[in-house]
Parts: structure tokens; C-alpha cells; sequence
């Protein structure tokens, strides 16, 4: 029998789940008890760890104080100023204002909103065609359904928008052909440093470089989605800071507050700010209702107080040379047919004979958490996990890839 919560990215028609309980650092326990490293900080978001009390104290402050009021015109708050200037500080973009919401999903949707009415306002209403890439996830709002490159999870939702089109996810000449067929009419390109939910791939230096040349040439916003490399999972703050090219917009989300409080948003540059601000009388309609929610932007500025003072950071470099060096090995031994990542987030691509569902499931009958992706099984875990840790979920893993 079902249960009232029709659970996402899951089957409606499942009649039961794996209830957790309670967190605490790098591991979660289930109703029964049984406690399992979490290998993926839960979905990609988890930096800090889990049950921190000085995150709980700092929201529970804000909310005693004033736990939320509308950003909408002529409305702000101390928290939301706060860290959208902390935020810009920590940004590569100089000049950068970041716009306050909710999600990834909604921050995606936010940037090609933003991509395209910064060119109107630049006097250019016909730049609207979107490029993404094969394999990108970019949320589930309907921009980020249409930016996506993961043909699932846009089945069956109809028409999505106009002016959004893909091209291969490796292929800088594609890419370039497909740029100079819409010449004149391109407003942005959006691309993940590194593609999460589609199975960890992480760009090339050159690749981002072609990017960013040929969005010069055109005219068109580069936009990154970091919504998994954001707030150090590449051991930087952001991933255009580890890859040294620079994007004009942003996305975050998970790791701004690892997930004690839902929270995104979009940092721009002065290309996307300045035509919005040319013009005294233009209003920016757009927004959400929990845009800049104070108690939200509490938990922000005390998750990034803790990665840097806990130099989570390094930990972070630390922690996927461990990951990575463990999941190479067990690719050059055979258990696995490949591994690939990039910081503190990898795959290991699985051999034709091998299942990334049962796998995942057989890692948590052995007190661990994977992701299945296709033929591949992910790992992204919190900066509080230790060595020991890491190497207790590598062999669970290599046990359970072993078919063991």
C-alpha cells in the first residue's frame, strides 16, 4: 500500500522506502538502526555534515528574530544583503550581484530568464535561442526540462520552449556549427563544469575556453551551472575559479546551505546587471515568493563560516584525490570498467555485466550509500568524512561491484 507523499524521481506505484531518522556527520541511521555512510551527501548537497547543532542555533536565531519578510520592492533583510554579498565576494565574476530563490531548478530558470530580458533590455528582443548540452541536468522547472540533456526525464510533459536546443555534449565544433546557424539570435549557452545527474563528466579546461571564445564571438552569456560544483566541491568556491573561465551567470544551490535550508540563486555578471540597470523605470518581474527568506540566508552564511573555518575547502581536494585514487585503482584491477570525476565527485562506469541498482542496493545491505546512475554509480560525499570512512565505502562498494 502506498503511503500520502508521492515521492519524486521515484515509482508512484512503490509501496515502501528506506525511512532515515537522524544524521550526524558523514552518516545517516535508518528506523532500524542501521547506520550507513552517506557516499553522496545525500543528493550532491551535504558539505558540512549532517545534524550540525550551530546550524540549527544560527537558523533558530534568525527565525526568533524575523523569520522571513518579502524581498519584493521596496523589502530587504540583513541576511539576504549579507550573503548576496559574501556570496559575489566569493565569486570569480567582479562586479557580481547574485539574485536570491529557492532551488537549482529554479535558479537554472531564473538565469534564462535573466539571459534573455538583459538582452532585451540591451535593445536585442530577437537574441532568445538557449544552447545546452547532451547529458546536462539543469532541474526540473520547465526552462531547466528544456535545457536538459537526459531525454527521461522530459518524457511526457508535452511542448516544452521554443529556442532551446542541444548539441553534443563534447564537441566544440558542434557547438560552434550550431552557434553560427543562429547567429544573431543567441542568447546564452548554459553548461555544468562538471555534468552531475548525468553521470559525472566532467568539461575540459579547452572545452570551457571554446566556450567562452565562441559566447565572445556571438554576442550570447556564457551561463555555468554549479549547482553541484558550487560552494566547494572541486576544492574551490566555485568551479569557474578551479577551471579558470570565467562564465557571465552563475547558478548554486545544495551546498550554499548543505540543505539545512532550501536555498539558490544566480550570480551575474555586470554584461547581465547593466542593461537591467540602464533604464531607472525598468522593473525586474521575476521572483519567487521565498526569494532572500531570512532565516534561509542564515543558514547560508553559517554553512560558509564553517567551510572556511574548518578549511573544508582543502578537505575537499583531499577527499577526492582519496575517492579518486581508490575508484582508478579498482578500474585498473578490473572490478570496474572506469572511473571519472573531477574534486570530490566520481563515477565508476560499470561493465556490461554489472548493475548500478543492485550494486546500490547491495551497498546499503553493507552500510553504505551510492547513487545509480545508467551504467555508472556515483559518490559526492560530505567534507566531514574521514579517511577511514572513505575507505570503508570503497570497499563496500568494491564488494558489492564484485558481485559479492
Amino acid at each position: 500500500m502506498t503511503g500520502a507523499f508521492l515521492h519524486p524521481f521515484a515509482k508512484p506505484a512503490r509501496p515502501s522506502f528506506i525511512r532515515l531518522v537522524s544524521g550526524r556527520g558523514a552518516t545517516v541511521t535508518t528506523e532500524d538502526g542501521r547506520e550507513l555512510i552517506d557516499g553522496m551527501a545525500s543528493l550532491w548537497y551535504c558539505a558540512v555534515g549532517h545534524g550540525r547543532q550551530d546550524m540549527a542555533e544560527a537558523v533558530s536565531r534568525q527565525m526568533t528574530t524575523l523569520e522571513a519578510y518579502s524581498a519584493f520592492d521596496p523589502f530587504t533583510t540583513d541576511p539576504a544583503d549579507a550573503v548576496c554579498g559574501k556570496i559575489a565576494a566569493l565569486s570569480p565574476i567582479p562586479g557580481a550581484r547574485v539574485f536570491l530563490c529557492g532551488s537549482g531548478s529554479e535558479a537554472v530558470d531564473s538565469a534564462m530568464k535573466l539571459a534573455r530580458v538583459a538582452h532585451v533590455q540591451a535593445g536585442h528582443p530577437e537574441r532568445t535561442v538557449i544552447i545546452s548540452r547532451t547529458r546536462g541536468y539543469h532541474g526540473t522547472n520547465y526552462g531547466g526540462t528544456s535545457a536538459q540533456g537526459i531525454a527521461p526525464n522530459k518524457a511526457g510533459y508535452g511542448t516544452l520552449l521554443d529556442d532551446v536546443i542541444q548539441v553534443d555534449a563534447d564537441d566544440i565544433e558542434a557547438m560552434s556549427v550550431a552557434m553560427e546557424k543562429n547567429k544573431g539570435r543567441l542568447a546564452a549557452v548554459i553548461a555544468e563544469p562538471v555534468q552531475g545527474a548525468g553521470g559525472v563528466f566532467p568539461a575540459t579546461v579547452e572545452y570551457l575556453q571554446g566556450l567562452r571564445k565562441l559566447c565572445d564571438q556571438h554576442g550570447a552569456y556564457l551561463i555555468y551551472d554549479e549547482v553541484i560544483t558550487g560552494f566547494g566541491r572541486l576544492g574551490e568556491w566555485f568551479g569557474a575559479t578551479h577551471y579558470g573561465v570565467i562564465p557571465d551567470m552563475i547558478t548554486f544551490a545544495k551546498a550554499v546551505t548543505s540543505g539545512y535550508q532550501p536555498l539558490g540563486g544566480v550570480v551575474c555578471a555586470p554584461s547581465v546587471t547593466q542593461p537591467l540597470e540602464a533604464d531607472p523605470d525598468f522593473i525586474l518581474r521575476h521572483g519567487y515568493t521565498y526569494s532572500g527568506h531570512a532565516s534561509v540566508c542564515a543558514a547560508a552564511l553559517k554553512n560558509i563560516e564553517i567551510i572556511e573555518t574548518e578549511g573544508l575547502l582543502a578537505r575537499s581536494v583531499q577527499i577526492g584525490k582519496r575517492l579518486g585514487d581508490g575508484l582508478t585503482a579498482l578500474a585498473n584491477d578490473g572490478t570496474i570498467a572506469a572511473a571519472r570525476g573531477r574534486g570530490a565527485v566520481w563515477a565508476a562506469a560499470l561493465k556490461p555485466d554489472q548493475d548500478a541498482i543492485k550494486i546500490r542496493d547491495r551497498m546499503l545491505e553493507l552500510g553504505a550509500i551510492t547513487r545509480a546512475i545508467n551504467d555508472c554509480n556515483t559518490f559526492c560525499p560530505p567534507f566531514v568524512i574521514s579517511d577511514a570512512q572513505i575507505d570503508t565505502l570503497l570497499d563496500v562498494f568494491a564488494t558489492a561491484a564484485s558481485g559479492r
